[in-house]
């Protein structure tokens, strides 16, 4: 029982090490390691930040909110296990692979079967077509144009024969994703509103995911190079990829006071800036090359720019949230 119980808590804590021995957890636990469950927070984030937005119109029901929430974590999950399952298949995840060392590879550490990631992914993405079709029969069609971008962009970024990833892309489209389309997209599935505040309010969001994954490919140029993986980082080069991450991550906070000024968030969301020593942290790792090796006891090497970007989208969400909530509810 203390093991099963450890299984859960370590799958859904933090980063964690390769060594962690998983195979004999039992499924879901297996599947949470698998999905790298410690990531899929951006997506709650998204949702509950969509919920916000759908309360201060006036349009707030719990039970949708919850369900818009489980369809955007249940297709992060499919993607992230897409994106392992292609890597390892393309041959990209070798044993030398970044992906390899800073955390367990569902397929070639033997997590998962072939059979059971496949299982996962259907049952997952018919999760979050169900809930799609939930919305689109109280909204109309223009939730499942919403919901197909997304797949859309799922499926591109590392399944099909030319990927966003290789082509510099990928990151651009992380963006849109975790921004506009999840959470203007899931105001709308909210409210039945086409309404610009929800995209504008999304934008300091999405660029923080953005800046999650270029710090990442960033970490992993010396492998993308070798494996002629042109992600965005690859095309601009090291320093100017650090300047491009700066300018996104500096972007997150400019844009709340422009929002406040032209009134499509509360004086509340300045909240955010609570979080500027994580950011200035943030800043500084980018302002400079990345070390050549870790710090002693610095676990999930070979990502180092990752960590940083992470830490400060993940406390940058929730005080964002804490912000648009308070003026949602005081000022309603």
């Amino acid at each position: 029982m203390a093991k099963k119980s450890k299984g859960w808590t370590d799958a859904l804590r933090g980063f964690y090490s390769p060594s962690n021995d998983v195979k004999g957890l039992g499924f879901m636990p297996r599947l949470l390691f698998s999905a790298r469950s410690v990531i899929l927070i951006i997506s709650l984030q998204a949702a509950i930040i969509a919920s916000i937005l759908s309360y201060a119109a006036g349009a707030f029901n719990i039970l949708y909110s919850i369900l818009l929430a489980v369809g955007l974590v249940s297709v992060h999950m499919a993607s992230n296990l897409m994106n392992d399952y292609f890597g390892y298949k393309k041959g990209h995840d070798t044993p030398d692979a970044p992906r390899r060392n800073y955390t367990i590879h569902p397929l070639a550490d033997g997590v998962l079967s072939e059979k059971g990631i496949k299982s996962a992914v259907a049952a997952l993405v018919l999760v979050g077509f169900a809930i799609a079709l939930f919305f689109t029969y109280l909204r109309g069609p223009v939730v499942m144009l919403f919901a197909l971008a997304g797949l859309a962009l799922m499926l591109l970024y590392d399944a099909s024969p030319v990927t966003l990833k290789s082509v510099g892309l990928g990151e651009i489209a992380s963006f849109f994703v975790w921004g506009p389309l999840m959470i203007g997209g899931g105001f709308y599935a909210l409210t039945g509103t086409l309404s610009l505040d929800p995209f504008l309010i999304s934008l300091p969001y999405g660029l923080g995911v953005m800046s999650i994954l270029v710090g990442k490919h960033i970490d992993q140029m010396s492998f993308d190079r070798k494996k002629r993986q042109n992600t965005l980082p690859m095309v601009l080069g090291d320093r100017n990829a650090r300047i491009f991450n700066l300018a996104a991550i500096s972007g997150m906070y400019l844009l709340v006071p422009i929002f406040i000024y032209l009134k499509v968030a509360s004086i509340f969301t300045l909240l955010v800036f609570l979080n500027l020593p994580r950011a200035s942290r943030a800043i500084s790792a980018f302002s400079k090359p990345r070390p050549a090796k870790p710090p002693a006891g610095y676990v999930g090497w070979p990502l180092w720019y990752h960590r940083f970007s992470l830490a400060n989208d993940r406390d940058f969400g929730w005080l964002y949230i804490l912000g648009l909530a308070l003026g949602a509810v005081i000022l309603l």
